[in-house]
Order: C-alpha cells, then structure tokens, then sequence
C-alpha cells in the first residue's frame, strides 16, 4: 500500500466553473484517486477555492459587494457544483481560513530566512484613472519575445516565458484599456536563479511525465530570473515580517499562496481528524507520492514555482521539516466548445451546473474521460456528447446491463448457477478478469481515454457473446442459466472497471444485479467552523475507508433479480439544437 497525495488545482471563486475547468482539475484527479482507494492505496485528496488576488477585488468593486462576499458566494456555488459531479475530496476548503494563512505565512517566513526571498525594487503598474495599483495579471500586450499579441503582464501563454509588465509592447489595462503608468515599487522576489541548478536536476530525474508537460517545465529553465512574490493590493495574506506586516496595501502573490493551499488543506484535514500531525505520511514521508493535476496553464506555477517554494524550504526547513516535491505534475490541455475558446466573459460558456441539472453526472463524466483534453487540445461539441452518451455509454454499456437483468429476471428471478462451462465462456471470463490489468493500468499513469476504451471493450464483448449464444432460444434451462450467470459476472466486472469513471451510475447497475446498500462512498457537503476562529464555511468530505476491490468479485447465484429499469438516459436529437441555440443567444 502506498501513501498518495492527489493535489487538485484550486478553481478560482470569481464565478461558477465551467466543464472546461473540472476537464482539466475535476474529473481526471476523482478517476485516479477512486481507482487508487479501490486498489489499496492510502489516498488523500484535497483541494480548495482560491480566494484572493487581484480578479475578485476587482469582480467585487464592479459588484459593489467586499471581496469577501464575493468569495463567499461563489465558494458556495463551486462546492455545491463540484459535490454534485461526484468528486471525493477528503477536504475541499478555501483559501480564506486562518489556518491556511498559517501555513503560508511560515512557508514564506522560512523561505525568507533561508536567503530565497530577496528585495528588489521594480516598476509597478498605477491605473491613472483610479490611481490604484494595476497588478500585472490586468496588463496585457504584445510580447517582447515572441510577438504574441495578448501576453499578460506576469507571462506570456502563448511562449510560456516569465515576463514584467513594464516590458511588454503597448501595455493596456485589461480593465479599461487605459495605458498604466509605471513607478517604483519594492517586493519580495523568489531568488529562482540560486534554485536553477536544484530545479533542473529535480526535474531531469522525472519519469513518466507526459512529454508535453515536462518538455515545457524544462523549457522554462531556459530563462529564469527573480519572480514577485508579493503584490501592491489590499485583499490576500499579509507579508509576515517587520515593517511589511503593518503594511495595508502589501501582500502575498496569489500564486505563492494558492499552491501552498495544498499543504495547507492536508493540514487542516489532519486537524479535522483529530489527528494533527496525519498529514504527514503524505508529505514527509520520502516513499509518498504526490499527483497534481490542472490545466497546462498552470504548468509553470506547478513545475516551477511550487517545487522551486519547497526546494528553498527544505533547505532549513521550519516547523513541518523537509517536504515532498511532486511525483508528477499531471497536466491536460485544453477544452473548447464549439471550436471556440471558453470564455465566461464573452459567454463561451457551459457551466458544470448547467450540465448536471439538465444531464447528469454520469454523460458529463463519461464523456471527459473518454473524449477529453488529456494531451491535445479537444473540442466539445454538443452533437459528439449526444452520440458519446447515446452510441456507447447507453448503446453499448446501458444496452448489456438492462438485456442482461431483464433475461435473469424474466427467466430466473434470481442469477443463476453456472453448469459446465465452454470454451466461449471461460474466455469471455478470462478477458474480463485480464481487463482489470489492463484497465487499472492505464488509470494509474493517468491514461483515461484508454482505460475507458478498454472497459468499454470488455463490455461491448460480452453483448457480442450475448448475441452469438442467445440465451433467448436456449431450451435447455442449465445452459441458458449458464450463459446469465457468465454475462452477469462481466456486468459486475465491468461495472467495478467502470465505477472511477460511472460512480452514479455504478450505483444504479449494482442495483440492477441485485446488489444492496451503497457500492461506492460518495462525498458529502458539512458546514464546519473554520478551525480558528474565523467565519464558517462549507466543504467537501466524506469517509472513503470501505471500498469495492478493484478485482473481479464473484456473483452470487440466488441473488434476487428485479425487472430492470434503463440505468442510463437516451439523449433525443433536439439536444443540439437547444444547446446551440442557448449559445448562440448568449453570443449574441
């Protein structure tokens, strides 16, 4: 058994997420770790809504509402969002309680008293309309090294190169599209040049990356210079040192705090437990590993700046010792709808809820992992979902399952004994018991469309054996039962092959089989006091201790069989239509 960290990316609560986000951070992260619990591991998964920076203060001012509020609200809405798609956080908290702040502050205390934290003095951007600090992220223009009309002040996506606002071509705020004016101004930079070389050999000893993802980690590399780490605004976590602590309008970089929100959140689950020193196995213990998942956006933050945080902790470590540096920055591409970039801002946009009230979990899911960016660029279309979900995951899976109940109950009641087995049965058995290696190894190296493939395979092979030995004109009673009871246990095998994917609709086929009480824990939304004295919140949790195993379980002959009813739902054609009309409307 090993001890895994599976750390996903904190979605920002400046608004609801849409299914670009969870393809990215939600539906990989809950597949790998629901597999893993299955297959023995000591899992913890954490996460948490990113709270501060300058996106909200700003939302928040437009809205007339405190950051606060803001954050509160939409806090809410991710938790109920993401609860609702099945993701099975030990702890989904949020960026704003007093324990991560805590935790954050200690990592900057020691990072600064190890010598990485140096001062300089740069050009800070003022918004001369306002007179406020314009943070860079709010400045986009042409970048000085490739060209890319659209480089934000802090790096350009489209080169991946670190950059300062001051430097780029035609500055513009992307608030007003006024151009800033720069001044001097003082803050702490990560010293990522003394860490270069530490880095670099860190990274040049990673195995089984995606090559796109570590291709560009070391890319990164190839210019590396000081990085802010702290912000001239008024909303984030103070800077915990003298003459900077009384400072109302210094803060921490959102990126310094966001991804320490990862040890943060073990922590806070640790105290939760009643446990506080239980986040340790996953942190400090050299043999854990550790799994990060996001976007590719977020590549340079994950590879670089958060090992680049613990390279410099650990090199005098403070009150939590030396940690653990990522096992693996799994990242995926991007999502687009319609062959358009998501945008929430010009109403490129399907958000999860929207999804989930009209459709389920189960189409959602299923089509993320089967058709999703997971390492190219992948286009949503509304057409592709409706044959996804009514070709294969109805078609095919849905079809087996509900031909296979309905034959049982019809003729049996019950599944029945097996009598002699032939050669079709025990390879169609063989295959089936074989596909949890194959299946289990393709989810642990982060392989969904394979693994979903391959369990799909094992499914749409026993509708074929259905077909070829038609029970239905069976007239012997002891073949015909045996031929349910070999179709049965692939129904229950590939029910477990496809329960990280399916946990909603596991359920329903477990019960279709006859099962009882509930076949996977499901996470919960609790409403908890934040640990030290700060506001309450809501999070996700929930007790995943018991879980199916992840091998083929023997059915029970005699096992009642009710008539089945369809465990997945038929999409009618008019699908498209509405949904492309809803888009087009927002668009226009």
């Amino acid at each position: 058994m090993t001890n895994v960290l599976s750390a996903v990316a904190w979605p920002y609560a400046n608004g609801p997420r849409h299914i670009g986000h969870v393809s990215g951070f939600g539906v990989p992260s809950d597949v790998f770790s629901r597999y893993l619990r299955m297959a023995g591991h000591d899992v913890l998964m954490v996460s948490g809504t990113d709270e501060h920076g300058t996106p909200i203060l700003v939302q928040a001012e437009q809205e007339g509402v405190s950051p606060r509020e803001l954050a509160d609200r939409y806090n809410r809405v991710i938790v109920e969002d993401l609860h609702s798609l099945g993701l099975s956080y030990d702890l989904f908290t949020r960026s704003t309680t007093r324990n991560h702040y805590a935790v954050a502050q200690e990592l900057f205390k020691t990072v600064h008293r190890n010598g990485f934290l140096i001062t300089k003095t740069s050009q800070g951007a003022i918004s001369p309309s306002t007179g406020r600090t314009l943070p860079d992220r709010y400045i986009e223009g042409t970048c000085p090294i490739c060209g890319y009309d659209g480089a934000r002040g802090d790096q350009c996506d489209h080169c991946g190169n670190q950059l300062d606002a001051v430097d780029l071509i035609n500055p513009h705020s992307r608030i007003n599209g006024e151009q800033p004016v720069f001044v001097p101004t003082e803050h702490f930079f990560l010293d990522l040049p003394a860490l270069a070389d530490q880095l670099g050999g860190w990274l040049q000893t990673r195995t089984g990356w995606r090559p796109n993802v570590l291709k560009f980690a070391l890319n990164l590399l190839g210019d590396v210079r000081p990085r802010a780490m702290t912000r001239d605004l008024d909303w984030g976590i103070p800077v915990p040192l003298p003459g900077w602590a009384e400072n109302p309008n210094k803060r921490l970089y959102v990126w310094f705090d966001a991804v320490i929100g990862y040890l943060s959140a073990s922590i806070e689950w640790a105290r939760r437990t009643g446990d506080p020193d239980a986040w340790r196995k996953w942190w400090t213990d050299p043999s854990a590993e550790s799994y990060y998942f996001m976007g590719k956006d977020n590549i340079t933050f994950h590879a670089q700046i958060w090992p680049a945080e613990l390279l410099a902790y650990n090199r005098s470590p403070g009150e939590y010792g030396v940690l653990n540096l990522p096992t693996e920055v799994v990242s995926s591409e991007f999502l687009t709808q319609e062959g358009k970039k998501f945008s929430s801002s010009r109403s490129v946009v399907i958000y999860v809820r929207d999804v989930l009230e009209r459709y389920g979990p189960d189409a959602l899911r299923y089509f993320l992992s089967v058709a999703g960016p997971e390492t190219q660029d992948t286009d949503f279309t509304w057409s592709e979902f409706v044959r996804r979900n009514n070709d294969e995951l109805v078609g095919t899976w849905g079809n087996l399952v509900n031909r296979t109940a309905s034959m049982i109950a019809k003729s049996f009641g019950a599944i029945p004994a097996a009598g002699e087995l032939t050669s079709a049965d025990h390879q169609l058995l063989a295959g089936s018991k074989e596909a949890f290696t194959t299946v289990g190894e393709h989810l642990r190296h982060h392989r969904l469309r394979a693994a979903v493939s391959a369990a799909m395979r094992n499914a749409a092979e026993a509708n074929q054996y259905l077909s070829q030995q038609a029970p239905w004109k069976e007239t012997d009673l002891r073949r015909k039962g045996t031929i349910l009871h070999v179709a049965a246990q692939v129904v229950a095998d590939s029910n477990c092959l496809l329960s990280p994917v399916l946990p909603h609709g596991a359920q329903r086929v477990h019960e279709a089989l006859g099962g009882t009480g509930e076949l996977l824990p499901q996470p919960e939304i609790r409403e908890v006091q934040d640990l030290d004295g700060g506001p309450a919140y809501p999070i996700i949790t929930g007790d995943y201790a018991v879980q199916p195993r992840w091998e083929s379980v023997p059915v029970v002959a005699g096992t009642p069989v009710p008539p089945p009813t369809p465990v997945f739902a038929k999409l009618g054609p008019e699908v498209v239509e509405e949904e492309l009309a809803r888009l087009y409307k927002r668009e226009g």
